[in-house]
């Protein structure tokens, strides 16, 4: 899971970036050890419809639509013929539905197209960038259908894969991600994605500026995660807990009103 790639991004998109040299280099590991990149959109329907993938498959994956992507990822994976899939936060990108809070530079909506023409999976990120299983019913459905109607006209067709914003979803959420057309859906997690986590709940592990090549190796390897992301994992699920208090206080206060 990448955000954005750049030399300097702007500093709340500072830990989640990467170099362009960096995803350049990481881009060329995964050549030589013989991966094979795929959309988000044919592993779900090889998953689910029991088709076969490549021996060593991977996913890569952009989250929120900056700029960058199109910039610097954009060439690199184009000179090792590699699928990606781009998630965007539609009310973030440049153009008629910008509503404003995106952290750095964001794509515009030729970029988008461009993108997509190279073969780049474009998917849903919401609207604008939600924590969503601590919307109400009414604005998560707004969340989530605006993100894939308003790609769909962009762009000819409707996305079929979506990833949660901040990685957060519960029951409630997924099954409306599911309900509004989506096929599948990645979360975070930090582990690998496996079958058994169900089409709406798949797993990534985060590239940051702070991820040098071994460390990125031993990731697409499957080695160490565990103990790489340990941190990571206490503090999500502590603020999981948080979360979920909050929204059962709202729920409390609803109720009463």
């Amino acid at each position: 899971m990448y955000h954005a790639v750049g030399h300097r991004p702007a500093k709340a998109a500072y830990r989640l970036s990467v170099s362009p040299d960096a995803f350049a280099e990481q881009m060329r590991l995964l050549d030589d050890r013989g991966f094979t990149p795929l959309t988000t959109a044919r592993l779900g329907a090889a998953w689910r419809g029991g088709g076969t993938l490549p021996e060593r498959p991977v996913l890569i994956t952009f989250d929120d639509g900056y700029e960058g992507v199109h910039r610097h990822a954009l060439p690199a994976l184009a000179a090792h013929g590699f699928a990606a899939t781009l998630f965007v936060t539609t009310g973030w990108l440049r153009g008629p539905y910008d509503g404003g809070g995106a952290l750095d530079t964001m794509l515009d909506w030729d970029q988008v197209r461009e993108l997509a023409a190279a073969g780049t999976e474009i998917g849903g990120h919401s609207h604008s960038h939600p924590q969503m299983d601590q919307l109400t019913d009414e604005a998560l459905w707004s969340e989530t259908l605006r993100c894939r109607e308003i790609l769909g006209e962009e762009l000819g067709a409707r996305p079929v894969s979506f990833a949660y914003p901040y990685g957060y979803s519960n029951r409630r959420v997924r099954r409306t991600v599911r309900e509004a057309g989506f096929a599948q859906s990645l979360a975070v997690g930090n582990t690998l994605a496996q079958r058994c986590q169900g089409p709406y709940a798949l797993e990534r592990v985060t590239v940051q500026r702070g991820t040098g090549i071994e460390e990125f190796e031993r990731m697409v390897e499957g080695r160490c995660i565990a103990r790489t992301f340990a941190g990571d994992r206490i503090l999500t699920k502590g603020y999981a807990m948080v979360r979920r208090a909050r929204a059962a206080g709202r729920k409390v206060s609803r109720s009463r009103a």
